[in-house]
């Protein structure tokens, strides 16, 4: 018998996935902008972007609608337990891509939008880690509602999870930037990327540690038994991974250290679920508790044979024509004259 709500939690998680190792890069270039001060180097990591970035949050979109029309009881406790931080990282995306389009057009007014290019890059991603350490945290229901307080996501475990996909995303900007360009460019990105490396080791350590000290069923899941010994190759992974991330950026590979920024990503997932597996809402409902009549669920997959499939196409489609480096003045950014009047 198929496993319908273990297949659409499984599509949910991929369409996550994917919406962090792509528009976790795209994010990261705008949270390298201060450190970037040539406006002409902006303006080449702006266009290494600019065919795919819109394309990126697709998947944030399709993971939102397979939770709702799949997991009802989940979307009903999430929505609300986050409506505050949701609603401003929504709204910091807009402003992001407002600012990504008038920037390319003013002179005067650049400095502006180069200043909510950035604001909107790092608050947009500063809600996403705290909603994902107020998750991890656990959510207060009561029956299938929500029954906690407005901030209850605002703790300093998901502040500490914050500060790290901050560190995240700008390591995958700066390992973007590293493969797509050049020159004094890439070199300054090589450095960039080696100190928020370090700075991503070092948080996901920390939030390795606290996790299983503050929940008792996270700790067991690990050290009870012999599971630590079942489970060590994702710690030793992830150090392997750091090491090689670490060499790639050193070293004169150019390809590489996104790959291994991108596993750095994946095996954190991958300790993030095996951590919290099966529930869908943590310590409150599993992923069958939370789905919704197999009837909706078959809609639903038909609905994702057809739409998945497209969205992967066009993410290849557009991965392919953009692929190869980005040359100074090129591309989006040289679209169009500049308005001297803004």
């Amino acid at each position: 018998m198929i496993d319908l709500p273990l297949i659409l939690a499984g599509v949910i998680v991929f369409a996550i996935v994917m919406y962090v190792l792509l528009d976790g890069f795209d994010l990261g270039i705008g949270l390298l902008f201060p450190f970037v001060p040539d406006e002409a180097d902006r303006d080449t990591l702006i266009g290494s972007i600019a065919p795919v970035w819109d394309g990126n949050e697709t998947w944030l979109v399709l993971g939102g609608a397979i939770l709702f029309a799949a997991f009802p009881t989940a979307y009903a406790v999430v929505l609300p337990a986050f409506y505050l931080p949701l609603t401003v990282m929504l709204l910091a995306l807009v402003f992001r891509g407002v600012a990504f389009e008038f920037r390319m057009k003013a002179t005067r007014s650049k400095a502006l939008w180069n200043a909510a290019f950035f604001g909107g890059s790092l608050v947009a991603t500063l809600m996403q880690g705290l909603i994902l350490g107020a998750f991890i945290n656990g959510i207060e229901v009561d029956g299938p509602r929500f029954a906690g307080g407005p901030f209850d996501w605002l703790t300093p475990f998901s502040v500490l999870t914050a500060v790290m996909l901050v560190a995240g995303y700008g390591l995958l900007g700066a390992a973007w930037a590293i493969w797509k360009t050049d020159g004094a460019l890439q070199r300054q990105a090589r450095r960039l990327a080696a100190g928020l490396m370090l700075a991503v080791m070092g948080a996901l350590a920390l939030t390795s540690l606290q996790t299983p000290l503050t929940h008792p069923e996270i700790a067991e899941r690990w050290f009870g038994g012999l599971n630590l010994l079942w489970l060590s190759p994702i710690p030793l992974l992830t150090a392997f991974a750091g090491w090689r991330l670490w060499r790639s950026i050193r070293g004169e590979g150019e390809v590489g250290p996104y790959l291994w920024s991108a596993a750095l990503f994946l095996l954190g997932f991958l300790g993030l679920a095996v951590s919290l597996w099966p529930y869908a809402i943590p310590r409150a409902f599993t992923v069958w508790e939370a789905a919704a009549p197999a009837s909706s669920l078959t809609f639903t997959l038909v609905a994702i044979a057809f739409t998945l499939p497209l969205v992967l196409g066009y993410t290849w489609y557009a991965y392919r024509v953009f692929r190869g480096k980005v040359s100074p003045g090129a591309g989006y950014a040289a679209i169009g004259e500049p308005d001297e009047t803004r």
